[in-house]
């Protein structure tokens, strides 16, 4: 039964609400459509937790934090509990009639299990794949995988999609990753972890490029850890900081291995040029800190879950205007060619740096780089998705 003839979403996602770009870009669509009302259940993002509204979506933080370690145990317990609680909140709103549809963000997967008792009386989940977790565990915990956890993986993955009504995936490297499972039995979508327009856009800075006189900056932002390759980043910006007059990296955001990197930057002696704001931004104010920026970096370092990643921050810039260097990784030379990024071979610094000097060195080709990527979001860009996304909800 429909409260007041809405469609009532409840959405999962073990993450915090204002910085993740994907999560709140598909609630404010879903949102934005007349007939809808939508519910997001996350992680605090402040000591105590809060119940407020924003663009038309009602958050409700959970009393728990994102947990930051490296510890396998504690990283599963952290999920754990995030789902109990999201299980008492979604039973809650279907006892009040209050739900509809349960739209779940892995990771993890097992996440739908809270709408078990939705699910028996016939109400409508999603499963919405942004990581595939056997991949990501495996290199999250490289050198020291437990291969019994890794096989439970591949049967949470399979229970899960079972259990789900529909399913999401980030792209089509990744749906074809989880179809050699043989496990995406049912209807399955793909959406594109696309730029929502409204907030990234070209016109928001100048493409005409700089002097070589001026500061020259680099970008990062997203999670700080290793496995995407932020300490080889660090290592290229140290051999350039010779030849790029000007340089300034920036790294907006947090993760595991932020202080090991805090410490290599001091090592290496850049504390003047390599800047950390160690937190998540929330988007709007992300998409300031970026409009200043020349070039974005995606240092990822090669393995089975970077290989299926299109790295959502690279999309970002070419959305911006801001043009990129990227390693030569499955997915993302599937989507993209040489006059969209600059492409270098993946856990090379020397390539890496030879990449962003020769990028640094032609402003033109890095005004033809902007103008090329564009065609990416001509094909692929969320005016197209959202319709993919609103079309899953036509149930």
């Amino acid at each position: 039964m429909r409260r007041k003839g809405l469609n009532n979403v409840v959405m999962v996602a073990y993450t915090i609400y204002p910085s993740d770009a994907r999560v709140r870009r598909e609630a404010e669509t879903m949102a934005s459509l007349e007939k809808s009302a939508v519910t997001v259940i996350v992680l605090k993002e402040h000591p105590e937790p809060r119940c407020y509204m924003l663009d038309g979506v009602e958050i409700i933080e959970l009393n728990l934090r994102k947990y930051r370690g490296k510890h396998q145990y504690k990283y599963f317990l952290s999920y754990f509990n995030y789902f109990f609680q999201a299980w008492l909140k979604i039973t809650w709103r279907f006892i009040q009639r209050r739900l509809d549809v349960v739209h779940v963000h892995n990771m993890p997967n097992f996440l739908v299990m809270a709408a078990i008792i939705p699910k028996l009386f016939g109400k409508f989940v999603i499963l919405d794949i942004h990581d595939s977790m056997p991949e990501t565990y495996a290199a999250k915990f490289e050198g020291k995988p437990n291969h019994i956890l890794l096989k439970l993986l591949l049967w949470e993955e399979l229970i899960s999609i079972k259990l789900a009504d529909h399913i999401i995936c980030v792209n089509h490297i990744q749906k074809q990753a989880i179809e050699s499972h043989g496990r995406l039995p049912g209807p399955v979508s793909v959406v594109l972890n696309v730029p929502d327009p409204k907030r990234f856009a070209a016109d928001k800075r100048n493409l005409s490029g700089r002097s070589p006189s001026e500061r020259f900056n680099v970008v990062y932002h997203g999670t700080i850890t290793k496995r995407l390759g932020i300490d080889l980043a660090l290592q290229a910006i140290n051999r350039l900081k010779t030849t790029i007059a000007g340089l300034q990296f920036f790294i907006f955001g947090t993760g595991d291995d932020l202080d090991e990197f805090i410490a290599l930057r001091n090592s290496l002696g850049l504390e003047a040029a390599v800047h950390f704001n160690n937190k998540m931004l929330p988007v709007d104010k992300l998409v300031g800190k970026l409009t200043i920026m020349d070039l974005g970096l995606i240092a990822n370092r090669k393995n089975i879950a970077t290989d299926l990643m299109l790295p959502v921050k690279m999309l970002e810039y070419f959305a911006l205007g801001i043009p990129v260097v990227a390693p030569r990784l499955k997915t993302i030379a599937h989507y993209c060619d040489e006059g969209m990024v600059s492409f270098y071979e993946p856990e090379r610094i020397d390539s890496m740096v030879q990449a962003i000097d020769a990028l640094y060195a032609d402003p033109v080709r890095r005004c033809r780089q902007v103008e090329r990527a564009k065609r990416f979001l001509d094909q692929y860009g969320w005016n197209r998705h959202k319709s993919e996304l609103v079309a899953v909800y036509q149930f």
